[in-house]
């Protein structure tokens, strides 16, 4: 088997998105060649309320599935299909954004919020498909204990587990691993998908190569699986692996179509109250 290397590493940005959050845009615009089919990664961070308690109100999306996933803290959410609720540690809201959604989600503050939010790419077959959402309670998502580690199954399968679900157009593998000091722990992936992790917290090496520090993307190279070194004050990173779309990409802050003239109709429908196609009762 093909042991798989780092190919390169991106730390991303800080920034202020919604109505005032501070993050960091790990990937987004620059990174979406590499990384497809994943478009952007927001990571947060933070023990003060102050830095994501504005949250983000109400707009719109169309054309990918956003995955909200809280290692610790707690956000409100509610959307334009009447869903709502609250996503705290260790849960995930997985949204299909499809033909048109609106929604927000409003950090509460707590003592520490820690997680990430995911943006994949839609399919240009399937960019118009009906919105849904799923709710992933911690209670509902595998946790898969080997020597020295812990796989948190989101989404794909990890070994013989099934992940909380099976995504329904980018079968997109999303696993949480927490490794104690020193410990390893080796994961099979597909050859020919697009693999990349990020650091939460801690150190971990692959292919034997040095140490990786926290707060990073790591793109790996191709093969057919990756051995994973903690380092000695253990790691948390988030593995994910999916099949590149290789389509035009055309990106209009909130939404992603292929070509500018959809994201012109957006524009359009979002104008004359015609973007959205599908309403809760």
């Amino acid at each position: 088997m093909k042991e798989r290397s780092v190919h390169k590493t991106v730390r991303g940005k800080r920034a202020i998105d919604g109505a005032g959050v501070h993050l960091v845009r790990v990937i987004g615009y620059r990174t979406v060649k590499d990384f497809d089919p994943f478009l952007m990664l927001d990571a947060f961070d933070s023990t003060n309320p102050d830095d994501y308690i504005a949250g983000f109100p109400f707009h719109p999306h169309r054309g990918i599935e956003t995955v909200t996933y809280l290692v610790k803290g707690s956000m409100e959410h509610q959307d334009s299909l009447g869903n709502k609720g609250v996503i705290v540690d260790g849960s995930c809201q997985w949204m299909t954004a499809g033909s048109g959604i609106m929604h927000q989600e409003m950090p509460q503050a707590s003592e520490h919020m820690l997680g990430l939010q995911l943006w994949i790419n839609l399919p240009a077959k399937n960019k118009m498909a009906t919105p849904k959402y799923r709710d992933l309670t911690s209670e509902n998502i595998p946790a898969v204990q080997e020597n020295g580690a812990v796989v948190r199954v989101l989404s794909g399968t990890y070994k013989d587990t099934p992940g909380a679900m099976q995504a329904d157009y980018v079968q997109a593998s999303y696993f949480d691993i927490e490794l104690e000091p020193n410990a390893g722990l080796s994961v099979n992936t597909r050859a020919g998908e697009t693999v990349f992790f990020y650091i939460m917290t801690g150190s971990t090496s692959v292919a034997g190569a040095e140490q990786l520090a926290a707060k990073q993307a790591v793109l790996l190279d191709d093969g057919d699986v990756v051995h994973f070194k903690a380092g000695a004050e253990g790691a948390r990173l988030m593995l994910l692996m999916g099949a590149p779309l290789k389509e035009p990409v055309a990106w209009g802050g909130p939404i992603v179509m292929n070509t500018d003239d959809e994201l012109r109709t957006a524009s359009f429908e979002l104008e004359n109250n015609t973007f959205i196609k599908e309403r809760g009762a």
